[in-house]
């Protein structure tokens, strides 16, 4: 019975995730004792030491000696400060790929908590599978993973990475950007950025079949709200003409609510997108492409 249900668990998600620690890491970020994560706050203070606390029991090594990257942060003439989260898998290679997402949202409003569980704890939960998997299967190119602080108050912590002075220096070569990727009844996973840079679209193949791998809200000739190239920590990088790709949903009833609680995802899809995105970075890092005759039926 166990080689069996082994076998279908391979064949549906062609990766077997722990998709209990997937899914136990959303639930435990958008936990009421956050306090929905704002910058600065004491929640997101505590967010900031259990994502630390995870990559130090996974074994990922702090990015230049540190996992918090700080940055200041000005606002009404007081000054406060940022963490970004930094960790690092090296490669074969020098050349990288930074991995994404946020883990602070909106806090308290009017007394009610805005926990964030799509937006965008289940980025954070993916970087912490993502992480654990190239920790156990060594990459080809050097792979950064960026947990970037102050995205909802303006992309604050990815514009102060971009800004730093290792930039000069650092040879990176994709920005992968997870940002809301747990949460759509239609099972329709977006891709942006093949609009500036069609040559990754050749990467964008899986054998998750029963999802929708779909490009598109890149456009920058269509309406500002359907063009998300500057609305994730994606647009840091875009604006230094460093390539991206952004993944995410549509706007849903809970963007930006107080119902945005981990209830209201759905498990199965996020599952699903985060394997998409496996095989879309493993793709690109070892340079498997597939004949355009197969993108065509598969990318939408």
């Amino acid at each position: 019975m166990y080689k069996i249900l082994a076998l279908i668990c391979l064949i549906s998600c062609g990766h077997c995730y722990g998709q209990t620690s997937l899914l136990n890491d959303v639930k435990e970020l958008s936990a009421d004792k956050y306090e929905g994560r704002k910058t600065g706050s004491k929640g997101n203070l505590l967010a900031a030491e259990y994502i630390s606390a995870r990559l130090n029991a996974l074994k990922i090594a702090p990015w230049q000696g540190a996992y918090f990257h700080t940055f200041a942060i000005s606002k009404r003439g007081k000054l406060k400060q940022g963490r970004n989260i930094l960790a690092w898998i090296p490669g074969k290679r020098k050349e990288m790929m930074v991995i994404s997402a946020h883990y602070d949202h909106l806090g308290i409003i009017n007394g009610k908590i805005y926990n964030g569980a799509d937006d965008d704890a289940s980025g954070v939960a993916a970087l912490l599978e993502l992480a654990k998997y190239f920790s156990e299967h060594p990459p080809e190119h050097s792979l950064l993973f960026a947990f970037f602080d102050g995205e909802e108050a303006g992309l604050l912590g990815s514009a102060a990475f971009i800004a730093g002075a290792w930039m000069k220096d650092l040879p990176v070569r994709l920005n992968v950007n997870l940002d809301m990727i747990s949460h759509n009844d239609k099972q329709e996973l977006y891709v942006a950025g093949t609009y500036y840079h069609p040559e990754l679209k050749k990467y964008l193949h899986s054998t998750v079949a029963d999802l929708k791998l779909l490009t598109g809200h890149d456009n920058p000739k269509g309406s500002a709200a359907d063009d998300w190239t500057q609305q994730g920590d994606h647009g840091s990088f875009h604006n230094k003409a460093i390539p991206f790709l952004y993944f995410g949903v549509e706007d849903h009833e809970d963007y930006h609510q107080p119902s945005d609680d981990f209830e209201r995802i759905n498990k199965r899809f996020f599952q699903q997108a985060v394997e998409i995105i496996r095989q879309v970075l493993v793709n690109y890092d070892t340079g498997k492409t597939l004949q355009s005759d197969f993108n065509r039926r598969k990318i939408m």
